[in-house]
């Protein structure tokens, strides 16, 4: 979830004003929550208090009216009415507010049902609750490996899955998706999958969902969102976003921290930046598993380390030729 609103606000400044810059400057004066976020905290909030995902995504869209970059021509007269109904959108927002299901639910049917159930009361076309169950279910397979981001040693078969429940074909050249401005869900949650497909850690996954030139906003908040739960968010990214977001939304992300920790690991290893594991890290590990424990997770972790690197490499030499 917190994947979703750092992509939103990384990509904020670029969904009218497109980059092709992978090293562009990732927070700035110029950067800010869009309406991603509101819904994606809508959603959230929704699930701690155990409220119609409508109701709440509406009294939180109202509550900000006027996000940087605005709502969308449909969606923002459904968020003015004052008995909103859903208008058969197969828009994108449905795909990028939808994360927090994931990692409310134990269960896949679970997620996927919750899931459809987010996009329902706005974007009740069938390819927008398609876009919106794909995007839960990428995270949802994810975070089932829950120890040490395995998830990274897995992301072939994550998508598998996830091609088999859509349909989507996630094999399109860059030049057909290159700086075009695409806000369905057909249109974008296939891009994020590919993105997440050549993606060697967190923060590269967003940068190139954002340099694509294409609702950056938006493919930042999905991509991150999915690449969240893969990779872990770095420490360094992990504060600096909470300054663009008011009290209200800080209140129910931490309101959703102490109700689903198992989604906000510490222990994270990104790969090729980021944070490692610390001496701090494996000297608690050796607390609370002891020697025997310690041993045989180290090894295995330190294996994998060496896996994820060498496939992370051959992940982004292959995006060379996209």
């Amino acid at each position: 979830m917190l994947g979703a609103i750092i992509g939103d606000i990384v990509g904020s400044r670029w969904e009218f004003n497109p980059t092709n810059d992978y090293n562009f400057e990732l927070f700035s004066d110029e950067n800010d929550f869009t309406d991603d976020t509101i819904c994606t905290v809508a959603v959230a909030d929704a699930l701690l208090k155990g409220r119609d995902f409508g109701q709440s995504i509406h009294d939180w869209c109202r509550r900000y009216p006027h996000p940087m970059g605005g709502y969308g021509c449909s969606f923002v007269g459904w968020v003015q009415s004052d008995n909103p109904q859903p208008y058969g959108s197969y828009g994108n927002g449905a795909a990028m507010r939808v994360s927090p299901v994931a990692h409310w639910y134990e269960e896949v049917g679970q997620v996927l049902d919750a899931a459809a159930a987010t996009a329902l009361p706005s974007h009740n076309h069938e390819e927008a609750i398609k876009g919106a169950q794909t995007v839960a279910l990428a995270i949802f397979k994810a975070l089932e490996y829950k120890r040490y981001r395995e998830a990274a040693l897995h992301i072939d078969e994550i998508l598998a899955e996830c091609v088999q429940f859509s349909g989507y074909d996630i094999n399109m050249p860059k030049a057909s998706v290159l700086n075009k401005f695409d806000e369905t869900c057909q249109g974008t949650v296939p891009v994020a999958l590919k993105i997440i497909s050549m993606a060697t850690c967190f923060e590269d996954a967003v940068r190139l969902a954002v340099s694509l030139g294409a609702d950056a906003d938006t493919l930042g908040a999905i991509t991150g969102s999915i690449a969240e739960a893969i990779w872990g968010i770095p420490s360094k990214l992990r504060r600096p976003f909470e300054k663009f977001l008011p009290d209200d939304m800080l209140s129910v992300l931490n309101e959703f921290h102490q109700a689903r920790p198992r989604s906000f690991i510490p222990l994270i290893d990104t790969c090729f930046s980021g944070d490692d594991f610390s001496d701090v890290c494996w000297e608690i590990l050796y607390d609370v598993d002891g020697k025997e424990g310690y041993d045989k997770i180290k090894s295995k972790t330190m294996s994998e380390h060496e896996q994820k690197r060498m496939l992370m490499a051959a992940r982004a030499k292959a995006r060379e030729v996209w």
